[in-house]
């Protein structure tokens, strides 16, 4: 069954009302229970956002994958929210198709198709025309646009460099690579996010399914990347891309991140919601941006709260469990989050 996305558009094309309320979240286990679905419901919001490990298909068969689609296909409560609400989404690994998996799955042209497919995007758009799932859409007017900007970090990304095995990650990990060869988007992508963060918008939302602010931990994140992360901060400045906020999934709890002093010119903040039915409980990884002390570790998905109508309008960042309350917020103004052009 093959639920439908409203919104499936070309690139950077206005479209829709003016975005208020904008839910999001990622890692869903298709085969776990979803009372996730019943509290985002109750946040009726104006855009739902899957940011990526939106089924666990973890396959090299496509009618595997195709069946765990299919699975969360009829959950009651994915069905209620996209009659309500319009959908976006990218992938992480596991709904790629395989645990960190880069450029190198075999199965990527299939699984992009299998993506596509369900999420509903029509023949014409541009991610049915060239590889990889990246897109971006502008909902509302000035001076109340929203750019929404979804990346692909699995298609193109090179191989990571592993780290041996120590206390933190007793496995082994992921170690930074300064290779300039390594690449994480993509020319192409790197090309394409030029020209879109060059488009005028009032507030910015860049979906990467994986980390890009916190650096000290083992796993996938930007900064396995430096060059790359680096690149992103100059990109956003280059372009004179304001008001731009983060949104990351992956490591299966909620954290919100802050960035003083980067080349995006302003502050970038990051939410990391992660773990709409897979939370893990245990200690905290390290993460010296945190703007609250600690992770959250239960079940949780994400809200951007937008107040347009103040003078400088107000975008709360918040956390919200199943039962709907709110387990953590930031709250800030667009007005802090503007670039100098140099």
């Amino acid at each position: 069954m093959i639920l439908p996305d409203r919104v499936a558009f070309p690139d950077g094309l206005t479209t829709g009302g003016t975005l208020e309320t904008i839910a999001f979240g990622s890692c869903l286990h298709q085969g776990k229970r979803q009372p996730v679905w019943d509290a985002i419901t109750r946040q009726r919001p104006d855009l739902f956002l899957f940011i990526g490990d939106n089924v666990y298909a973890d396959t090299r068969d496509p009618r595997v994958m195709r069946a765990r689609y299919a699975r969360l296909a009829t959950q009651p409560g994915y069905r209620r929210l996209s009659e309500l609400s319009p959908v976006l989404a990218t992938w992480d690994d596991h709904d790629y198709g395989e645990n960190d998996a880069g450029a190198e799955y075999p199965m990527k042209e299939e699984s992009e198709r299998i993506f596509l497919d369900f999420f509903n995007v029509p023949a014409g758009a541009p991610a049915r025309t060239r590889p990889g799932i990246y897109s971006s859409r502008i909902f509302g007017q000035s001076p109340r646009r929203v750019q929404v900007l979804l990346l692909d970090t699995r298609y193109f990304r090179s191989a990571l460099k592993r780290s041996p095995p120590d206390m933190d990650c007793p496995r082994g990990g992921y170690a930074p690579d300064e290779d300039p060869d390594s690449t994480l988007l993509g020319e192409a992508q790197w090309r394409w996010l030029a020209g879109e963060l060059a488009k005028p918008a009032e507030l910015r939302v860049l979906v990467s399914s994986i980390q890009v602010i916190p650096d000290r931990h083992c796993y996938e994140k930007w900064s396995n990347q430096p060059l790359e992360r680096d690149r992103l901060f100059r990109l956003i400045r280059d372009t004179g891309a304001n008001g731009l906020i983060v949104l990351s999934g992956d490591r299966h709890f909620a954290d919100i991140s802050r960035l003083e002093r980067n080349a995006s010119g302003y502050p970038l903040y990051e939410v990391t919601a992660s773990g709409m039915n897979v939370a893990r409980i245990g200690k905290d990884e390290p993460n010296a941006y945190r703007t609250i002390p600690h992770s959250y570790r239960e079940d949780h998905f994400g809200v951007i709260e937008i107040e347009w109508d103040r003078s400088d309008p107000v975008v709360a960042l918040r956390i919200v469990d199943t039962s709907g309350h709110v387990a953590m917020e930031k709250t800030l103004h667009l007005g802090d989050l503007q670039t100098q052009r140099r």
